[in-house]
């Protein structure tokens, strides 16, 4: 009997590595130098905007990829549901090329929303994501008479830093390709391949080609590349060891909300891989993975509301018809699935995955990279867990079961969960996630390390975008004035008190009788923008994540809510030590809580094209990114020269009408 692909699936998963347990592995000779002007690694939806703007700049650019698909989010992640507010998206006030990609969206399908979800205004097939983007690249390449070097499959190992620690003089790659007679890429999860591909040497698996990418040579003594980091957990702000934070931070009255007092490295967001499924006619066989009651205790609706398979189905349904009978539940209306639908599953209490302390997290911190030797020359491997990335994997899966054969319900208890078994699992390489398992080639990731900016006015200890400087909470309810100290609870009024603030300071009005100021914080130096609420997926309590009865983190989700319409600064990009290195989308400088905001599709693509377009500036003027900020709140005449390039190439740096005056943003959701 042909076994099932979700059996196959389930095998790979349990296979034993079949290379040896990392070591520090000496150098290779490169096989192959390349020169570049900007260096992007991570070909996410930051990266490639980053590479998108460069080019249109003219300039020669490599980009690096982990998996084979460019887009991240879109692809690779397989979130190919794209996080947007209302207003912002009414508007259609985006940078140019989240519009060119939306508009693109919409020529391939004929239609904006091919999948007809109900949770956002363009749901599609995460292996179309990939094809589309990538010949905007192209064209992009064709139009600013650029050059594109794309280099899929392929890991950061090191990086050359000059002998000043100022200059990042070169970058180690390893490119993997099938070694003869082994499987297709993507036959294996990520969990079972990881670790070889950041080894020099070849394997069973894989062919090995090393690349050393260098600068393209400038005239006269101008920096002459620049090398951007926007991989989706941060990687070369470890590699590089330039300071960076990880998980929650410590109560201030900047992150009033924190869960803690003191700050917890290992409670970093949630992590999902994403699986498509389709609806089908007929009742399939869905055989029981044999780890399902490992995690079965976890798997919920997580609300009443939530608690029906067809909402579920076509929340993020990605492919369809709204020819189906329209079904209102919870409130929400939406046409129920019918065969041939396919759906994307990412959902908190089923394929989230969710470790939150020093034995299962994911994202090593820099103390745990250098007690693993990954911090030694030669000595990275990812910065990852690779258990943690197995037992996901195994997590993912076995919510796909509980959705077609399930009956229990973790929040919501005994008559809840129905089976549903008209329904297939999706996989092979020509299906919507491109896998041979099923799973996205990635996991997607709400959070990594996030960079500590370079002390600026204000900002002492090194620059960041705070709770305050973004949330819509009015900070008057009891648990503020009970859980901060009175001095600061006082700071955080002051710090909100907009137009009153020096009336504050100078003591002519007490903070508490000071209104709160109703928009975000204004940057001088903003280069982009952003929409989106303070959206949680907590980690858990307790280890193994998925242990019966296992909480979220107490308190994780007090700063979750609304946001205002919020800003990019360029102080939020630039790395402490480094000058040739600019950070572009999640591992940008922001707070834990922030950055539960600052991580959605349309925010990245804003940072990378403002590190695209700070690149391309920074190498025509001569001039090092952090000289465009080193005098702010001073005037700074170059910054307001590449915020008009910005705004001039229709990449908006302010939302309409930003100003310190303007007290109207209750009409942006």
């Amino acid at each position: 009997m042909k076994r099932s692909l979700i059996t196959f699936t389930l095998s790979l998963i349990s296979l034993t590595s079949l290379v040896p347990p990392a070591v520090v592995a000496q150098p290779k000779t490169p096989d192959k130098e390349e020169t570049c002007e900007v260096l992007v690694v991570g070909g996410g939806l930051a990266g490639a905007a980053t590479a998108y703007e460069s080019l249109l700049a003219g300039r020669t650019v490599c980009l690096t990829e982990l998996t084979d698909w460019v887009g991240g989010q879109i692809s690779a992640q397989g979130t190919s549901a794209l996080d947007e507010r209302e207003t912002q998206r009414t508007l259609l006030f985006y940078s140019r090329g989240y519009l060119e990609l939306r508009s693109r969206i919409k020529d391939k399908y004929g239609k904006q929303n091919p999948g007809a979800c109900w949770v956002s205004g363009s749901c599609f097939l995460p292996r179309d994501a990939h094809k589309i983007l990538f010949d905007m690249l192209q064209d992009a390449a064709k139009r600013g008479r650029g050059k594109l070097k794309w280099y899929p499959s392929t890991v950061v190992k090191d990086l050359k830093i000059g002998s000043t620690g100022k200059q990042i003089e070169a970058a180690i790659g390893i490119q993997h390709k099938p070694a003869p007679g082994a499987p297709p890429l993507n036959t294996e999860p990520l969990s079972q391949t990881i670790e070889d591909w950041y080894r020099y040497e070849n394997s069973a698996r894989f062919e090995k080609s090393i690349v050393r990418f260098v600068p393209q040579r400038q005239p006269g003594n101008a920096p002459n590349w620049y090398v951007v980091d926007a991989t989706e957990t941060g990687e070369l702000l470890a590699l590089a060891d330039v300071p960076y934070r990880l998980g929650i931070d410590a109560r201030s009255f900047r992150e009033p909300s924190a869960s803690s007092a003191t700050a917890d490295a290992y409670c970093t967001q949630g992590f999902t891989y994403t699986f498509a499924m389709e609806a089908t006619k007929e009742p399939q066989i869905n055989p029981m993975p044999a780890f399902y009651p490992q995690y079965a205790p976890y798997y919920s609706y997580e609300l009443k509301r939530l608690a029906d398979f067809g909402l579920v189905f076509t929340y993020r349904r990605i492919l369809g018809s709204d020819q189906g009978k329209v079904t209102t539940f919870g409130g929400i209306t939406f046409t129920a699935p019918v065969p041939g639908d396919i759906s994307m599953q990412n959902w908190t209490w089923g394929n989230d995955y969710r470790p939150g302390t020093s034995q299962d997290n994911l994202v090593y911190t820099r103390d745990q990279l250098q007690a693993s030797g990954q911090l030694q020359p030669a000595g990275w491997m990812g910065g990852l867990r690779t258990e943690s990335l197995r037992k996901a994997e195994e997590k993912a899966l076995g919510y796909y079961y509980w959705l077609v054969a399930g009956t229990t319900d973790s929040q919501l208890g005994e008559g809840v969960k129905k089976p549903h078994p008209n329904n297939r699992f999706l996989s092979g390489l020509d299906s919507p996630m491109g896998t041979v398992h099923g799973l996205s080639k990635y996991p997607y990731m709400r959070e990594g390390r996030r960079l500590i900016g370079r002390p600026s006015y204000g900002y002492p200890e090194g620059f960041s975008i705070s709770e305050i400087d973004i949330s819509r909470r009015d900070y008057k309810e009891d648990y503020y004035r009970q859980t901060l100290s009175p001095q600061m609870y006082r700071d955080l009024k002051t710090a909100l008190a907009g137009l009153e603030t020096l009336s504050v300071v100078s003591g002519k009005e007490a903070p508490e009788d000071v209104k709160r100021r109703s928009r975000s914080t204004i940057y001088q130096d903003s280069l982009g923008i952003g929409h989106y609420a303070i959206d949680f997926h907590p980690c858990m309590t307790t280890t193994p994540a998925e242990t019966p009865g296992n909480r979220e983190r107490e308190g994780e989700r007090q700063g979750a809510g609304q946001s205002y319409p919020f800003q990019i600064p360029l102080r939020s990009m630039i790395p402490q030590k480094i000058d040739n290195m600019l950070v572009a989308g999640k591992s940008i400088a922001t707070s834990h809580i922030a950055a539960a905001a600052y991580r959605v599709h349309s925010f990245e693509w804003s940072s990378g094209a403002a590190a695209g377009t700070t690149a391309a500036f920074a190498l025509e003027k001569g001039i090092a990114p952090y000289e465009l900020v080193d005098q702010v709140p001073q005037a700074e005449p170059q910054l307001q020269a590449l915020r008009q390039r910005l705004e001039n190439q229709g990449n908006p740096t302010t939302f309409p009408n930003t100003s310190i005056f303007n007290e109207s943003w209750d009409k942006w959701r």
